[in-house]
Order: structure tokens, then sequence, then C-alpha cells
């Protein structure tokens, strides 16, 4: 079975996170950006895994992205936007594209409401992938690191999917 982990990471969080899963997930398993995840590279995913940091209660939007790379003042250093939001990303699944599962994950603080994982689940299904689940993992502060024994969490949560996906990760 061939699975991705697809994220938008602004400062390292959520692309260590993914890491972590597709690790769980078994060694065929990749971790791509949503650049690096082109309609070829996820082509006949069985398992997508997709995953965002939660910005003002939700999935990123453009602007804020944007207000992002005007104001990052507070920031230890400038956010990555190198690469499209997973909202852009979402947008370019063709609806009732995917014939596989799908789980989404986001990185976030304790106490924040909203999320990010219902929006994405809602555009995976759009485009034809079951859910599987969802999962939040959670930073120390505004820009991380992650809080001590999340990326165990993450190794797990992968190892469950591909359990619940019921086959052997191989590389795609």
């Amino acid at each position: 079975m061939k699975a991705v982990v697809v994220y938008e990471s602004l400062w390292g969080n959520t692309a260590a996170v993914a890491g972590a899963i597709a690790e769980g997930l078994g060694s065929g398993a990749r971790a791509l950006s949503t650049a690096e995840a082109t309609p070829e590279a996820v082509a006949g995913a069985e398992l997508i895994v997709a995953g965002s940091p939660v910005m003002a209660f939700s999935l990123p939007t453009e602007m804020m992205r944007k207000g992002m790379a005007e104001d990052s003042g507070k920031a230890p250093r400038p956010p990555d936007l190198s690469h499209p939001s997973m909202r852009a990303w979402l947008a370019s699944l063709p609806p009732g594209a995917g014939r596989g599962r799908a789980a989404a994950f986001e990185t976030r603080f304790r106490w924040s409401p909203g999320g990010a994982t219902g929006a994405i689940l809602r555009r995976l299904r759009r485009a034809g992938y079951a859910s599987l689940g969802r999962k939040k993992f959670i930073i120390k502060g505004s820009y991380g690191p992650m809080r001590d024994g999340e990326f165990d969490r993450a190794r797990r949560w992968g190892e469950e999917l591909a359990r619940a996906a019921g086959g052997e990760i191989k590389e795609g």
C-alpha cells in the first residue's frame, strides 16, 4: 500500500510530526510538504495523512500567511512560506479522485479552541478518501518546540493508522 503524509509547516513543528507519523506508518511511507506532494507524488496513494498548524482557531488561510510574512516580529525566525498552504493543496485535489483512506492531524496549543482537522477531512472526503480519524499534537509555545512525548505519540498513531488501513506500507 502506498502511504503519504502531507503537511504545511511554518516553523518546523508540523513537519517534524509528519516525519514521526511516516516513521510509524512504515519504511515505505513518505512525509511530503505541500510543495512536494504533487499529483504525481500522491497518485495511487491508498492512505493520505494530512496535517497543518492551527492558526486563529482554524486551518491557516492565505490572508493569515500573508500577515505572517509581513509581521513576524515575535517569531524566532520568519515562517517558512515556500510551500503552498494546506488549503491550497486540498483545493487542488479533484473531487472523487481518491479511492483510499485518509487521516488528519494538527499542531496546536493545548487550550486552542477550534482546529484544522475537520476542514482537512471534509476536503479529503470530497476527493473520495474515507476517514480513519484525526489527532492533535501539542506545542509548548507559539512557535514550538513540541511538548515532550508528542513525537512518540505521532509514531504510535502512524502504527495504528497502518494497522487500520490494513496493508503493508510499500515504496510508492
